[in-house]
């Protein structure tokens, strides 16, 4: 592969998903930027912002080619009703989601090597009486995968969990030894194929305070996590833990780890969010192409403002163009 094809979905239409979009095409990039959205909206987004931005339409037969600043190709898709920045329209809905069916088919049928999200507004999306918990789990449902692992990475320091979107009384019944028996096994293919880690080493967390304190605390650790711990070890893969969530990120204790494996989502995610909040991304593990997203939502408040930071979204740009590169090498 030369030049990878990136789609771009430009998410809710009343956040800043337009503004990243038209802010991040104002360099010039070494891949081909698509971004899927109504054209329109992107426009007008793009001059409230006094941004210049030209759309030509996407055409999957021409041989990719580097974007130009100020250009983009566009995979278009029409808004059900005008979007005005700042305000929620269920009427918007369906549209978000139209967005990633039709980028995730288009990379199923190789006509893009990478897809990249911005942040999508789920209340709004539930308001409208469609079930939805996040773009992983309808993710997984458009490519047809029992199991993908939600990772957020930033420079030295990657965290996979084992549970996305649950409510925190339901994670202990969600964790059971199947489960995470396959999102280590995911976790480690990965690790391997798309980031060239030859033998990934990974952290695993416990559940409980002080990983159960021998039981204790609660005997998750006991029962489930250490059993399948030592059983993926036996086999070949190289696991730590568990281990309490309280000390799993220390320095030392991060010391030659490629990927720490939480429980739940806030065990792992504020210690990420904390140390590289706007740049860090969300790369979703297990599936048939290769998504990376942005770390944040909305931020209705900011659409159409100019103060938006594209870091998050130009991160996970850079990190889906590394990864397409490296699958087609």
């Amino acid at each position: 592969m030369t030049v990878p094809r990136l789609l771009i979905t430009t998410g809710e239409p009343a956040g800043i998903g337009p503004d990243l979009a038209a802010m991040l095409c104002r360099n010039a990039s070494r891949h081909e930027r698509v971004l899927v959205g109504d054209p329109e909206l992107l426009r007008s987004r793009a001059r409230a912002l006094g941004l210049s931005l030209t759309l030509s339409p996407f055409d999957p037969a021409r041989p990719p080619a580097p974007s130009a600043a100020g250009r983009a190709e566009v995979l278009p898709v029409a808004l059900a009703t005008p979007a005005t920045a700042g305000r929620l329209d269920p009427a918007n809905a369906r549209y978000v989601l139209e967005l990633l069916a039709r980028a995730t088919r288009a990379c199923l049928r190789g006509e893009a090597d990478a897809l990249v999200t911005a942040p999508v507004h789920k209340g709004v999306i539930n308001d409208a009486g469609i079930p939805f918990t996040g773009h992983t789990e309808y993710l997984a449902h458009l490519c047809a995968t029992e199991q993908v692992v939600m990772m957020l990475a930033i420079p030295g320091l990657r965290v996979a969990l084992a549970t996305t979107h649950l409510p925190l009384r339901q994670v202990p019944d969600a964790i059971t030894a199947p489960r995470l028996r396959r999102v280590m096994e995911v976790l480690h293919h990965d690790l391997r194929r798309r980031f060239g880690i030859a033998d990934p080493h990974i952290l695993v967390c416990g559940l409980n305070p002080h990983a159960g304190e021998g039981g204790h605390l609660g005997d998750e650790e006991m029962k489930v996590i250490r059993p399948v711990v030592e059983s993926l070890s036996a086999g070949g893969m190289r696991l730590s833990g568990p281990v309490p969530a309280d000390t799993a990120f220390l320095p030392a204790r991060l010391e030659g780890v490629d990927a720490v494996l939480a429980m739940y989502h806030d065990q792992g995610l504020p210690v990420l969010k904390g140390r590289g909040f706007g740049q860090a991304v969300n790369v979703t593990l297990g599936l048939p192409v290769i998504r990376v997203s942005v770390d944040h939502g909305t931020a209705l408040e900011l659409a159409g403002s100019g103060h938006a930071d594209p870091g998050s979204l130009q991160a996970a740009e850079a990190l889906a163009a590394e990864l397409a590169t490296r699958s087609g090498s």
